[in-house]
């Protein structure tokens, strides 16, 4: 788990990426914040999956858009 000093460096940092990219992990934190709202939860077994597909290198990746509109329609 990281510390705050860890996360507060990382946050100091993305002030150092170009614009774009600033908008990018803006938008990520709102929707991680958003869906942290949300009455949905894992259960272990489907955490242990999502962590497994993660850990594949060869596993298809999704866009902040694609995400969130999957989730959307999940009703997350």
């Amino acid at each position: 788990m990281m510390t705050k000093d860890q996360v507060k460096a990382i946050l100091d940092r993305v002030l150092t990426w170009p614009k774009e990219r600033q908008q990018d992990a803006a938008e990520l934190l709102m929707l991680i914040e958003k869906h942290d709202q949300s009455p949905y939860r894992l259960n272990d077994e489907q955490m242990a999956e999502l962590r497994q597909r993660m850990a594949d290198d060869g596993a298809p990746t999704l866009t902040l858009a694609e995400l969130d509109k999957r989730l959307r329609r999940l009703g997350a």
